[in-house]
């Protein structure tokens, strides 16, 4: 009996320390998550360093981390900067008036003007739409004014985040292995389930990272260098935003590229509003259909609906990290009750004999 009660007393003792250690931890998730991604992508090179300097540990994941910086991190940055440098400009020509959104919606009306009926039906006036436009873009021009000490704090706190990741990066990559043996012996899962989880929670999250990291890039660089060829103002800052809207799949970087096709028609661009729009749909949105499911839906082993719900439901609950939360936690859900379904159905004999050959070949 007093056995009993030190063992609960302990593992109740146990049970707040690791909340209270998981609160500690709360404010850095980010930069954590990220060095973890990190590490779990360049895993593979970090390997092959450290067979080759198999005593210099530190080395191989400082050679690791500097490619990672160079690669990843570096070109990350400039990007940010150079968009956050061309947002202000863009501001600046709101606050103006050279850029007029006034103008450009009144250009929409006269090119389609079959659009004031079909909003009027919906409930919305194309002039109180217009004002809203003109009074938003105003009051963005005093929010960028008003609050350049915040922005400037916010990139600190930006390259804090930053540093802090690639200093966690460091000791993920060196320590890797150590950790990961460390939690299997102390989860009490079972070693078998819990390296096949381990593993799971690799391959899902180098997939879904390089899928739609690399799709985000491609669909980034052909819209903003399409913009840029037609002459479009702020294409870097275009390329960007459709980067980002491609994390939303089905609808993807259409997001921003349909909207600038429209106006392009509005004001007589024809010919460019059809390149812009023959590109987005041949091509960009070539590489969301065809090259999503390959990279992600594959690797990850997850039907294309539950890609798409698992990403909208992360980027929701999570932000921009949830484009990689989201499918993580719907691969780690269906392991689950995979294992579940495998290990508790003991009464069916066939499944008994499966169970024991898959446990073997596991440990095999």
């Amino acid at each position: 009996m007093h056995e009993k009660l030190e063992t609960r007393t302990f593992l109740l003792l146990l049970l707040i320390v690791t909340i209270g250690f998981i609160l500690l931890l709360r404010p850095f998730f980010g930069p954590i998550f990220w060095a973890c991604a990190l590490a779990i992508i360049f895993a593979p090179l970090h390997n092959n360093l450290s067979a080759r300097w198999p005593d210099s540990p530190n080395r191989a994941a400082l050679t690791t981390l500097s490619l990672c910086i160079l690669v990843v991190i570096l070109p990350l940055v400039i990007v940010i900067s150079s968009v956050i440098s061309e947002g202000v400009v863009f501001y600046d020509k709101l606050q103006s008036g050279e850029i007029n959104p006034g103008r450009y919606i009144d250009s929409m009306h006269t090119a389609f003007p079959a659009l004031n009926n079909a909003l009027s039906r919906l409930g919305f006036s194309l002039d109180n739409i217009k004002d809203d436009a003109i009074n938003a873009a105003m009051s963005s021009g005093k929010f960028i004014a008003g609050h350049t000490l915040t922005i400037g704090q916010n990139a600190f706190g930006f390259l804090v985040n930053i540093a802090l990741m690639i200093y966690i990066a460091f000791f993920m990559l060196r320590d890797g292995s150590y950790l990961v043996d460390l939690m299997v012996r102390a989860l009490p899962l079972g070693d078998t389930r819990e390296r096949m989880l381990f593993s799971l929670f690799a391959e899902v999250t180098r997939a879904t990272i390089k899928g739609n990291v690399v799709i985000a890039m491609l669909q980034g660089f052909i819209g903003g260098l399409t913009l840029w060829a037609l002459g479009v103002h702020g294409a870097l800052l275009w390329g960007v935003l459709m980067a980002f809207a491609s994390l939303i799949p089905a609808v993807g970087s259409a997001l921003v590229w349909v909207p600038i096709a429209l106006y392009l028609t509005a004001i007589g661009e024809i010919t460019s509003a059809l390149i812009l729009a023959g590109i987005g749909a041949g091509v960009i949105g070539m590489l969301d259909n065809v090259l999503r499911p390959i990279l992600v839906g594959r690797d990850t082993k997850l039907p294309d609906y539950i890609v798409l719900l698992s990403t909208l439901g992360g980027i929701v609950l999570f932000g921009v990290n949830g484009f990689v939360i989201g499918p993580l936690v719907a691969a780690l859900f269906i392991a689950f009750w995979g294992i579940f379904i495998r290990d508790v159905n003991t009464d069916d004999p066939d499944r008994q004999g499966e169970n024991t050959e898959q446990t073997t070949n596991a440990e095999d």
